[in-house]
């Protein structure tokens, strides 16, 4: 009960919703909770063990596998699920890219470290910050990591040019 009302768990209602949205928007809300700790993968799981062989239960072991904790916003899942939904390697979440010295230089989005590929959501925040980001792209871009940016309209009115895009960079042939 919350505030006098029936209410469900966080767990509960993600597998819920399994069966009525698309894997992508499942994962970006599991994204958004496990970011913030309002839920566990532990937790996921005993879940979808709890309702296996239910409607819904399959996907939610999907959402299990695409989920990412270190996700920072939707459209960040909404770009990594793209990639991986398309059959490029699932790139790793916001890692720290140091020089030799050890010193920052950034934390791409999206990273792909065998290629030394950096992917980026640009959303409206970026616009704001665009003297720091200018700045951290620089850093990157001198110790040899490439960068993409993407927005919105790259993601949902344009992926297979997203798609192309990335696959060449990484010098993968579209399958």
């Amino acid at each position: 009960m919350r505030h006098g009302l029936p209410a469900t768990t966080i767990e509960r209602t993600l597998a819920d919703l399994c069966v009525s949205l698309a894997l992508t928007e499942v994962v970006v809300l599991a994204d958004s909770a496990l970011h913030r700790k309002l839920t566990s993968i532990k937790r996921l799981s005993a879940i979808a063990d709890h309702f296996a062989g239910r409607p819904g239960a399959t996907a939610m072991r999907q959402v299990i596998a695409h989920s990412e904790p270190a996700a920072e916003s939707p459209m960040e899942t909404r770009l990594r699920m793209l990639l991986v939904l398309a059959g490029l390697p699932r790139p790793v979440a916001q890692k720290s890219i140091h020089d030799r010295w050890g010193r920052f230089l950034g934390r791409p989005d999206l990273y792909y470290p065998d290629r030394k590929l950096g992917l980026e959501y640009d959303g409206g925040t970026h616009r704001a910050n665009l003297v720091d980001d200018n700045r951290r792209q620089n850093r990157l871009l001198a110790e040899g990591i490439r960068l993409l940016r993407f927005t919105a309209g790259d993601i949902y009115t344009r992926p297979d040019a997203l798609l192309d895009q990335v696959r060449i960079t990484l010098g993968r042939a579209a399958p």
